[in-house]
């Protein structure tokens, strides 16, 4: 089952999965002071959690939300004074809290007690964890080559480099089963386009070869499959990437791309949006022994294809929840053959929510809140990729077979 927890500063869930504990925890200075002292308040915060949750020394994956892009350099070097040899896969996010803190930290700590879990802490970048017969590699904070010119030149340099981690541990790019692609100016133009076409058109050309998740998926399905993936503005006016890839065993998984019955499939868009569509499914779901996992990609207040509610950010969040509740309903699970394995908000362990005013952050909480709870959320001013968009929203959520 899911066990959620909030206080001050801090929101974090525990999830069992196949005897495993997953614990997923957000976390913000809750005093003032220095950048030092308000990260090392957060990092002791989520120190304090994974202690008592037992898995202590086992956090393989985090993300920091910056105010100031000019601090990556000393919140690198606060991290691994922190952590030392148990330095998780990080990446620094240029996008400030709306709290107002200097920064926000969000991380995930694997239960290492008991003989079946294994990490391997390959560098800052590159974490894999392996149980049940499955390996997690968790690939975080990947930047272009300095030569490369442009959003597009960048953008493969960076698709390029993030291969060339994977395949230092055996691992192809087609195993990637969930992207994050952070775009300074996301929605600027370069030259006579916009800046986040230019990665559209660099993700649909480094994709062209790839097929993703081959033989992994359900019997019977014959539809389209790119890694679920949240595409997002930051303050700064570069490009880095993060992923999260897959190795298992014969028989050990099943992976099934979602797309939402309410909009048209990302990868569909006509040329009016993007002359190369976005590459990407809007959730990816896998299922190992009788747990499911559903990573659900950065979703909007759009419906077929066309943007709803302009203006009305609490109706953006709203739409953007509905559009989310329908993609993990079990109802859109059947369609797919997966009766027994929807979810609900209610199900959600960890959600994100990109508001692109910092002036509609009481609104959207709020109305977050009233959707799904005490699920442990970070809050990040960020553009989202069409200008009259308010507000963008992505999580994990575990069927309900699992959390029962």
């Amino acid at each position: 089952m899911i066990r959620k927890e909030s206080s001050d500063g801090i929101g974090y869930s525990v999830v069992d999965l196949n005897g495993v504990s997953h614990v997923y925890a957000s976390a913000v200075p809750r005093t003032g002071g220095t950048f030092e002292e308000q990260a090392h308040d957060a990092l002791r915060t989520i120190e304090a959690v994974m202690h008592e949750e037992g898995t202590h020394g086992s956090i393989v994956q985090q993300a920091v939300f910056l105010q100031d892009s000019a601090k990556v350099g000393d919140c690198r070097r606060i991290m691994q004074e922190f952590y030392g040899n148990q330095m998780p896969a990080t990446t620094y996010i240029w996008q400030p809290p709306c709290c107002g803190k200097a920064l926000s930290v969000e991380a995930l700590g694997v239960g290492s007690g008991g003989e079946d879990v294994a990490i391997r802490r390959v560098s800052d970048r590159l974490v894999v964890t392996r149980h049940g017969g499955v390996s997690w590699i968790h690939c975080g904070h990947v930047v272009p080559e300095p030569s490369a010119v442009g959003v597009y030149r960048r953008s493969m340099s960076a698709f390029r480099r993030m291969a060339e981690l994977l395949a230092t541990q055996g691992i192809g790019f087609e195993q990637v089963i969930r992207t994050w692609l952070y775009l300074g100016d996301i929605v600027g133009m370069e030259g006579s386009t916009q800046r986040y076409k230019e990665l559209n058109r660099a993700r649909t050309d480094f994709y062209r070869d790839i097929r993703f998740a081959e033989g992994r998926t359900a019997p019977g399905f014959r539809g389209t499959v790119y890694p679920a993936s949240t595409g997002i503005g930051t303050d700064n006016h570069d490009i880095v990437m993060s992923c999260i890839a897959l190795s298992a065993e014969p028989d050990r998984v099943q992976l099934m791309p979602l797309e939402n019955p309410q909009q048209t499939s990302a990868f569909e868009y006509s040329a009016r949006y993007s002359p190369q569509s976005p590459k990407f499914c809007r959730a990816m779901a896998l299922t190992s022994g009788p747990c499911s996992t559903i990573f659900v990609s950065g979703t909007a207040s759009i419906t077929d294809s066309e943007t709803r509610w302009v203006g009305d950010v609490e109706r953006q969040t709203h739409q953007t929840l509905d559009n989310i509740e329908a993609l993990i309903s079990e109802r859109n699970f059947r369609q797919y053959g997966w009766a027994g394995w929807g979810a609900t908000l209610e199900d959600l362990a960890l959600a994100r929510v990109y508001i692109k005013n910092q002036d509609d952050f009481a609104k959207t909480r709020a109305a977050c809140e009233s959707r799904f709870g005490e699920v442990p959320t970070i809050y990040a001013v960020a553009d989202v990729c069409r200008p009259e968009l308010l507000v963008e929203i992505e999580g994990i959520a575990f069927s309900a077979r699992c959390v029962r």
